[in-house]
Order: C-alpha cells, then structure tokens, then sequence
C-alpha cells in the first residue's frame, strides 16, 4: 500500500540556534547571579567577585596559546566560557541542592548527606554540566573540532568559567561569615578559602574537564564509530573520578587534602601541561607537513611554509604588515594564518580517516583555497619577509627554483591561458571548476595519498 512521506522539519539554520543559545545563556546568567547574591549578600558578592576575577586571565591566556596554531572563533570561546559561568554552575547549584537536601531528609543525617553530596553527587553533576558544552561544540561546530588540542582548550575555557562562578559563591560567603564573627584578615576564613582555591589549585576545574575535552579531541579524529563514542565517555568518566578524590580528600585524616594535592593533583598538571606544549608542538609539525603538499602545488609560496609553521613568525608577519598596510592588513594576515592552519589540519584529519573520511572535506578545501587566494596578495610577502628574519629557511633554500608538480591537491588553474605559477599572478583567482572527487581514506603518507581535488570535474594531475 502506498504510503504518503512523513513531512520532516527542516533544521534550524545557524542564526536560529544562536539566538537560543544566547537567550539560554542569558537566562541562565541572570538567574545566577541573583542566586549567588542571595547566598552571599551584596558585600560578599562584590568581595567574592573581585577575588574570583584574579585566576581567569592567566588560564584563559594559557589555554588560548595552546589553540593558537589553529585558533578557534572567540564566539566559541566565549560561548563555552559563558556556558561553564553561568548554565553548568546554576545546573550544578540547582542539583547539588536538591540531591543533598533528599538524601539528608531520607537519612536524617545532615552531616553524612553533605559528604555523599560533594563526593558522589557533585563530581557527577557538575562534570556532566561542563561536558554539555563540549558535545555541543562537537557536533555543531565538527569543523572547529580537528583533535585533541580543540578538546583542551574548549574544556579549559569551560572549566574556568564555572570555577569563576564557584569561587564567587565560596569567597562570598567566606567573606559574611568573618564578618558575622569580626576576624581578622590573616587569619580570616575569606585569606584560607582565597589561597586554597586561587593560589593552591586554580587548576583544579580546569584539570578535570580537559580530560573530557581529549576524549572529544581524540575522537573527533578517529574513524571508529564505537570510539566517537566510548572516549569522550571515558575522558567524562576520568573526570569525575578525579573530581570525586579531590572532593573527598579532607576524608583521608588530617593531610588527606596535601597528601591528594602532592600526589595526585600537581603529578596530573605536570602531566598535562606536558601533554599541551607535546600537543602543541605536534600541531604545528603537522600544519608545516601539509602546507608543504599546497606550496608545491603552487596554493603557496615556498617560504611562507616555515613562517605559519612557527608562531613568532606569524606574529612578526602581522606586525609587519600593520606596519605597511595599517590595521586591515594585519588583520588579513591574521586570517590568512588561521585559514592556512585550518586547512592543514582539515587536510591531516581527513588522511586519518576521522569521522568518516570528511565528507565535506572537498567544499571546506575548496572554500579556505579560495580564501587564502584572495589574502596571499597581502599576507604572502609578510610571510615570507617574517620567514627570512627569523632565520627559518635552510642554507640551500632557492626561491627561484620552480614548485614540483603534486597530484595529492588541486593545482591552481587559468581560464584564459596555461597555467601559470601563481606567484608570479597573485590577482588572478584560479579555477577550480576542473576537479574531481578524492577518498581521504588513504593510509598517512604523501605518497598514499589520492588526488585531492575540488568537486566538478575531473581529477587534477
């Protein structure tokens, strides 16, 4: 029997979900801060407030230097930084609140519901509220999320921010009760909470959460659904293991907390400050490996690989241009840095075959070509320029010497002659009509790799 097909709704553009998510944010921000006033008092607000401040430039600034080899949109971070303030704590406040008061009404025990709340209901919220943005973030903006470095920062961003709302509610209501009692301020309970919490473990948040964000990272590049899946599951469940040790460490006896803090907490920083300069560095190994595929294809000039392959480098080609072209140019330079280092690491992801060989990865190649095409006028001779003052092309470098033919990316085509070095044309735009489809499905390696061309045509050799 015929069947008439169900009417399926379309998906809600980009600005539609924006403006939900402003209006979530927005909400969730204002119900917050009168929550915590309540709690805290005008007073213990502002005091709590100035305090908390102190911690979040320096770890947002620490995790924007891990992102800079490809950095994300601000919109982004500030999205997950204002999800982690406001949405993930009034969540964790609501449910933190509701579970303790349940189970100290079933046990009668108000002490021993304290402790299972902080132990065992805290960690479980509080990182499943966090982890909310990273899922977001991985499944409506896959493009920003190419690996491991993406999951550090995002979560770092998210995690401060809800600590800055934590830290809020701790100092304020630290800050009322040593005026209720008139204590000093050397040995008030507002300096013991500043320096456990913003000079001891500032971290601390942070350090739980980007577990979860590598479990995002790692995924985002595997091309095993079943772990697209299980590691972020697993990177949620580390974290709120952590969480839960650290929570109850004041359990274990008297030093317990030093003894969690010496052993665990400052090895597991070590660990992964490690891990992020290692990240880091692997990063940009790999946007110099893949930009020299596109130089030799004639995308870019041979000494502009070395430049966005080091980050004094690119900073010194911004400053160059601005000195030459003002503002506008530096920031055409600036964007020309991120899409090159965006395409780099499309490129890589989709050699490794995660999610699913890219399937989008010919519309993204062909749209940061066409971007880069337009900005290399401008930001090319700032790239090399910054390339020779910093000493980064070897001995045998000649820059006359001609780009060698590649058939692993789309060359750059002419619509009224032969093709032509694009070097030597820089105003001329290509065309990329004359492509084919490529299968990123390929094992690492240049040489593996299958023409890797723009749809519309044929494969470009």
């Amino acid at each position: 029997m015929y069947r008439a097909p169900h009417h399926v709704l379309p998906r809600p553009s980009g600005t539609v979900r924006t403006c939900v998510l402003l209006a979530l944010l927005a909400a969730t921000g204002i119900s917050i801060l009168e929550l915590v006033r309540e709690q805290t008092g005008t007073s213990g607000f502002f005091v709590g407030l100035g305090l908390a401040l102190l911690p979040v430039a320096p770890l947002l600034a620490a995790f924007r230097w891990l992102g800079r080899a490809a950095p994300a949109p601000w919109s982004q971070l500030l999205f997950c930084f204002g999800w982690g303030a406001c949405t993930a704590a009034l969540i964790a406040i609501l449910a933190n609140n509701f579970a303790t008061e349940w189970i100290a009404a079933a046990t009668a025990d108000a002490s021993a519901a304290d402790h299972l709340g902080s132990v065992a209901i805290a960690p479980v919220v509080e990182e499943s509220a966090k982890a909310a943005a990273l899922l977001l973030v991985f499944v409506f903006r896959r493009r920003h999320f190419t690996g491991p470095a993406d999951g550090f920062v995002v979560a770092g961003f998210t995690a401060t921010g809800f600590a800055f709302t934590e830290n809020i509610l701790y100092l304020g209501n630290a800050f009322v009760e040593d005026l209720a009692e008139g204590s000093g301020a050397l040995d008030s309970v507002t300096a013991a909470t500043f320096f456990v919490r913003i000079v001891l473990s500032p971290f601390a948040h942070p350090l739980f959460t980007v577990l979860t964000g590598l479990g995002f990272g790692v995924a985002a590049v595997s091309a095993r659904r079943s772990r697209r899946i299980c590691l972020p599951l697993l990177g949620l469940a580390l974290a709120m293991g952590m969480h839960a040790l650290w929570n109850g460490s004041s359990q274990f006896g008297e030093h317990g907390f030093y003894m969690v803090y010496a052993c665990v907490m400052v090895p597991a920083f070590g660990l992964l400050v490690w891990l992020a300069v290692r990240i880091r560095r692997d990063r940009l190994r790999a946007v110099a490996g893949e930009l020299a595929l596109y130089a030799a294809a004639g995308w870019l000039g041979p000494a502009e690989v070395p430049a966005l392959a080091s980050m004094p480098a690119r900073s010194l080609a911004r400053a160059l241009a601005r000195r030459s072209g003002g503002r506008a140019a530096g920031r055409t330079v600036a964007r020309y840095e991120a899409d090159a280092a965006a395409l780099a690491l499309l490129r890589d992801r989709a050699r490794r075959g995660g999610p699913a060989g890219d399937r989008d990865f010919a519309g993204r190649e062909r749209e940061l070509l066409h971007r880069l095409w337009q900005g290399r006028a401008t930001a090319g001779p700032a790239l090399a320029r910054a390339a020779v003052m910093e000493e980064l092309l070897p001995p045998w470098f000649d820059p006359l010497a001609p780009a060698g033919a590649r058939a692993d990316v789309p060359r750059p085509r002419r619509t009224d002659r032969a093709p032509a070095d694009p070097a030597r044309d820089p105003d001329r735009e290509p065309d990329l009509r004359r492509s084919g489809p490529w299968s990123p499905a390929t094992p690492a390696g240049p040489s593996s790799i299958r023409p890797c061309v723009l749809p519309g045509g044929d494969e470009v050799r």
